[in-house]
């Protein structure tokens, strides 16, 4: 009857969306924000660039971790699967870095719907994600493989650690076995469980403890006034009521990050150039190897590996 009753909570898990409160700043409780009407509000733009040289993508061998053949719709045609950390462009801009300015406590409308985060193709989408502090991120499966999620956050005060450790069964509106499958279904309710940050924190890293090329990053701000860069590095925030406030670059692979002090005036337009600094290093770990001990001969049977969903160079 135990038996019977824990896998019904694993099934009940299979459709369920995983959510956990991101408490930042403070002990416990999120910073107060004022909504109000913005006069003569002024905007703060710029581009955030990658100095010094870009790294390769992280690669892992498909064949040393579960479902190989399905989570080889992405690899790069030799059983490799590559995770791309890094997105720059021809002029250095660095896609997914967090601009915020800390110290507004009072200005415009703060949305507060919950992100949601896709097991998507054995991917997490999006790799970096925003949410108010005190609110929660969904994690739901579209794939017909199991996943495992792992939260880890790291802090002077506790240092390293492990916030949970939840699985997130495959998902079975998708037929497992057929690699040319879409994506159409319908998720099930959510499960809540509230996890939280150390004081001081404000980054959570998730990852599958199945497949180790499934990242994400969330971020926990305190009001609205952050952007996400684009493809090209750009950003920009709007509606800021005049006043001095700390600029904050951040990006989940570069490091610390940035911060500058900035005056907004009324009406007034704040122009930055912005750069984090890539970092050092071989990440040999993560190497592309040809090697046949490590290809799928070695398995000693035949593996389909097929890159249709996306063939990484």
């Amino acid at each position: 009857m135990k038996s019977h009753t824990r896998l019904k909570r694993v099934r009940a898990r299979a459709l369920a969306v995983i959510s956990f409160l991101v408490i930042g700043m403070g002990a416990g409780a999120a910073v107060a924000y004022d909504v109000i009407e913005v006069a003569h509000g002024g905007t703060v733009e710029g581009v955030v660039r990658l100095e010094g040289t870009v790294p390769d993508p992280k690669g892992f061998n498909l064949i040393t971790f579960p479902d190989p053949a399905y989570c080889g719709r992405i690899s790069n045609g030799r059983g490799w699967r590559l995770l791309r950390d890094f997105v720059v462009s021809q002029d250095a801009g660095l896609k997914d870095a967090i601009v915020l300015l800390e110290g507004v406590e009072a200005g415009k409308s703060f949305e507060t719907s919950v992100p949601l985060i896709e097991a998507r193709d054995c991917m997490f989408q999006p790799f970096m994600t925003i949410v108010r502090n005190g609110h929660a991120v969904e994690v739901i499966n579209m794939d017909p493989v199991m996943h495992d999620i792992q939260g880890y956050e790291t802090s002077p005060e506790a240092g390293a650690r492990t916030l949970f450790n939840t699985p997130l069964v495959m998902n079975h509106q998708h037929h497992r076995g057929d690699i040319h499958a879409i994506h159409n279904h319908a998720p099930g309710k959510s499960l809540v469980g509230p996890v939280y940050l150390n004081k001081g924190r404000r980054t959570f890293y998730m990852q599958c403890g199945f497949h180790a090329y499934m990242e994400s990053w969330a971020m926990a701000v305190n009001n609205p006034y952050y952007a996400l860069t684009d493809s090209t590095g750009a950003f920009k925030i709007d509606n800021i009521p005049p006043g001095t406030y700390q600029l904050v670059v951040w990006h989940p692979q570069t490091g610390p990050g940035l911060t500058k002090m900035v005056t907004v005036q009324a009406d007034g337009t704040v122009k930055e150039q912005l750069s984090l600094q890539a970092p050092k290093g071989n990440r040999s770990a993560y190497k592309v190897m040809d090697n046949p001990r490590f290809g799928p001969e070695s398995l000693g049977h035949s593996i389909d590996i097929q890159p249709l969903v996306e063939h990484q160079h």
